[in-house]
Order: C-alpha cells, then structure tokens, then sequence
C-alpha cells in the first residue's frame, strides 16, 4: 500500500488495540514495525499520536500511512494445515455471524512472552484481516469450554454487548472439594488482584478499597460423591478474573486440581487431576435472530474426575439455576 489512508473505527472494534487493529487488516506487518510507524508520528489516532496499545473507540479516524507489501502467494506460510484441521475441529456451532468452539484445557485464548500457540493464533484459520474472527469475552488457560466469537464486526459489537448488559447466562461445572451447605445460593463478595505476574491471585477484599470490584456467583449443587467431592453448576453474574475459582476458594470448598486457588486439602483430594472447571452452557442472544443456546461436551479433564468420583453427566439439569428459582 504506497497511498496514506484514513480509516473509521468500525463499531464493532470498539475497544481494541491499535496494534491489534492494524493487524487484523494488514496480517504481513509486523509489531516492530507498527512500533517504530507509532513511535515516529505516522501513525495517528483523531489527528494526534498514538501508542501501539492504546483502546479505540467506534468513529475515530486511523490515519494510516503507506505500508510494505504483503508477500506473494507462498513467501510466507500460514497455519500449518494440522493446525488448521485442529481449529476446525474444536467447532461446536457456526453460521455466519457467529463462530463457538469448545476450548481445550491448557490452550491459552490469546498470546503472550512464552505462549505461541493459542486461539487467537489458530483464528487464522478461518482467514486473516477482516476475515478473522474476533474475541468477545475470554475463558482462563486451564478452563475447557464454550468459546464464542463474532465472524463480522457487527456480530462481535452485538455480543460484547450482550456480555457487558449481562444478558449472556453462563453455566460452568466443577468439582469442588467438600459438600456445601446450604447446597444453593449467591456469593457475593469483593475481589481484588495481588501480587504481580504468575503470582498475580484475585483475593477476597473490603468493599471499600478502591482496587476492589464487586463479585457475584449463583451456585447450585448438582451431586455429591458422598462428604468429600459436590458437583457444581456455578453461574457468574460478573466476568472478574478467577472470580469462580476465588469465590469456591472463600467458601472453603476450593475447584479440585486448582494449582493457584487451594488448600492443602483439596490438593490432596486432587491428585493428579486437572483444573476442574469447565463452561458447559452458553445462552446469548444471536447477533441478527432469536437466541442461541450452545453446549460444550465435557473435556477428558473433566472426565477424568467424574470417573474418579462416579458422578454421570447424563444426570444434570441443563438448566439448574431455573430449577432452583421455582423451588
């Protein structure tokens, strides 16, 4: 592209990075180079400078400068095709609008230092630049299940929205050590982050220190394998981080095979089993019609502690939590 560009922030990215904007168009150019293009003016948000990570918001104008060429038709491989077959494969629903995959324990959902390989990665393999689908929300590296994506900048904008208006009804299953009394209810309970880094934990804080944000967590207790283990339905009413595994934690029954958020107990009761967590259901409204419901088969995770401890999935409520509002 040899030609300066003035380009509007679509709705639908409202709140990505430029960095990342740039990306998604221009696939072949690098971070570097958008660093060293920000750094020296070339780059501009509404007329003024920016930085790579800095937020866009609908309707600024990217002011865009002549750009290299991408590389012609096999200068440059793409996904490997294993890699792409493995993204396909992780599919649980798809039209176009909307793209759900069901998300393996251990698979980061986006990049970092020392993670390369994640979703945000394999995405290319539905396309690059405006092809690609986009984020709307996120799931914890050790948690398995519904993922879902925009395929369309309208479609992303609608369902972050229906995210952020918490009109998204989540249901995550988990196995938690101990059984709770009572067996159903809402924890409600402030969290805060500590520590930096691998550290970094989410910890119970009072409601008036100012790096606190408010948590909500609807339970309800599925089984139990007698006094030792409760499967859970969990349903969080706020998206903070770790806000499933902080809360279980707090009420003294912590999600078995939590490396971070344990007690010498639970890690005992554990084993060699994974993180027990996994988002089985995802309600949300579709970006153009009715409302989608997706499911997720339970991961080889999790089934490893439903065989540990004689719980048969087969046994759930798909909607527990409307089954406990009738009582």
């Amino acid at each position: 592209m040899r030609e300066v560009r003035n380009i509007a922030v679509d709705p639908g990215e409202d709140g990505v990075r430029l960095d990342r904007w740039f990306r998604r168009r221009w696939p072949h150019v690098s971070q570097i180079q958008i660093q060293k293009l920000a750094r020296s003016g070339q780059i501009r948000v509404d007329g003024a400078r920016a930085k790579p990570e800095q937020r866009l918001s609908a309707g600024e104008t990217i002011r865009v400068p002549p750009l290299p060429d991408a590389p012609k038709a096999g200068e440059k491989p793409g996904l490997d095709p294993r890699d792409i077959a493995y993204a396909k494969s992780l599919v649980i629903y798809e039209d176009e609008e909307v793209l759900a995959l069901n998300k393996p324990s251990g698979l980061a959902v986006q990049g970092g230092t020392k993670t390369t390989r994640h979703i945000d990665r394999l995405l290319g393999a539905w396309g690059e630049g405006l092809e690609r689908p986009r984020l709307v929300h996120r799931l914890d590296r050790d948690t398995s299940g519904v993922l879902v994506l925009g395929k369309t900048p309208g479609a992303a904008a609608k369902l972050s929205g229906a995210f952020a208006r918490r009109r998204a009804e989540k249901t995550y299953w988990a196995l938690v050590s101990g059984t709770l009394k009572p067996a159903e209810g809402v924890m409600e309970l402030h969290l805060a982050k500590k520590g930096v880094g691998d550290r970094e934990m989410v910890v119970p804080a009072d409601p008036k220190d100012p790096h606190a944000d408010p948590a909500e967590t609807e339970f309800v207790t599925i089984s139990r394998a007698a006094h030792r283990v409760a499967w859970m339905a969990l349903r969080p009413h706020t998206g903070r981080t770790h806000q499933l595994r902080a809360h279980m934690l707090a009420m003294g029954h912590p999600i078995l095979g939590d490396p971070k958020y344990r007690t010498e107990a639970s890690a005992e009761l554990s084993g060699p089993l994974k993180l027990q967590l996994h988002a089985r259901r995802l309600t949300i409204p579709h970006p153009s019609r009715g409302v989608l419901i997706l499911e997720a088969p339970i991961s080889k995770e999790l089934k490893e502690g439903f065989n540990r401890f004689g719980f048969d999935e087969h046994e759930a409520d798909p909607e527990p939590f409307k089954a406990r509002r009738k009582r």
